[in-house]
């Protein structure tokens, strides 16, 4: 499959005796956070991990297109590319990120501190506009902090999320070529322009066979 969505959902629970897991089960338990540590939520050692870095290949097009994660806490979300993180503050200097209560995941959750339920239910106010793209060839890192630690003894569960489309082979080399001509890139669009190369494909046969005599 050549162009496909994904999701990727991570939380700070995995099997007692643990830090990370590869697969979530019923029986995980929450891992302590510390604060102000930027979290790599793919390769980071705690809660649900794979294997090596995002990155993509040489014939792969990622368009990052949503972020949320738990807003008690203090929790933010930051996109990282290669060494360049996406939010910053107007100086150029480093922020946190998209704060959980601008972004909250699950939508419609309550803001909480130490357990204690505020009363609130937290509808999105944030919209990553425009997407995020990640070129052929580089890394990226979904990274996550809190501004307040969790303990060993907390059963404070805090999660992320993150949705992007993946173009691969002929379909990251149309999102190259939207790229260059300034169109946004989403499904829509990569199939308009492949429409838009076979219809030139059919024009450029019936011009030739018209210039042939029909022959």
């Amino acid at each position: 499959m050549s162009m496909r969505s994904q999701v990727y959902e991570w939380a700070n629970l995995a099997p007692v005796g643990q830090t990370s897991t590869l697969r979530r089960t019923i029986a995980d338990v929450p891992k302590a956070l510390t604060a102000g540590r930027e979290l790599d939520l793919f390769i980071g050692g705690v809660g649900n991990n794979i294997t090596k870095p995002a990155e993509t290949t040489a014939t792969q097009f990622i368009v990052i297109e949503d972020i949320a994660c738990s807003p008690n806490l203090g929790g933010a979300m930051q996109i990282r590319i290669n060494t360049t993180d996406y939010f910053q503050n107007p100086d150029v200097t480093d922020q946190f990120g998209v704060p959980g209560l601008a972004s909250p995941y699950p939508r419609g959750t309550a803001s909480t501190s130490g357990g204690t339920t505020t009363g609130d239910n937290l509808l999105k106010s944030f919209d990553l506009y425009p997407d995020v793209y990640v070129l052929p060839g580089q890394v990226f890192q979904m990274l996550f902090q809190l501004r307040t630690a969790t303990s060993a003894t907390d059963t404070e569960v805090v999660a992320a999320f993150i949705k992007y489309t993946l173009y691969d082979g002929p379909d990251a080399l149309i999102a190259n070529k939207l790229l260059e001509l300034g169109v946004t890139i989403n499904p829509n669009n990569v199939d308009w322009y492949k429409r838009t190369l076979i219809e030139q494909q059919q024009r450029s046969r019936v011009a030739a066979t018209a210039a042939s005599g029909g022959a």
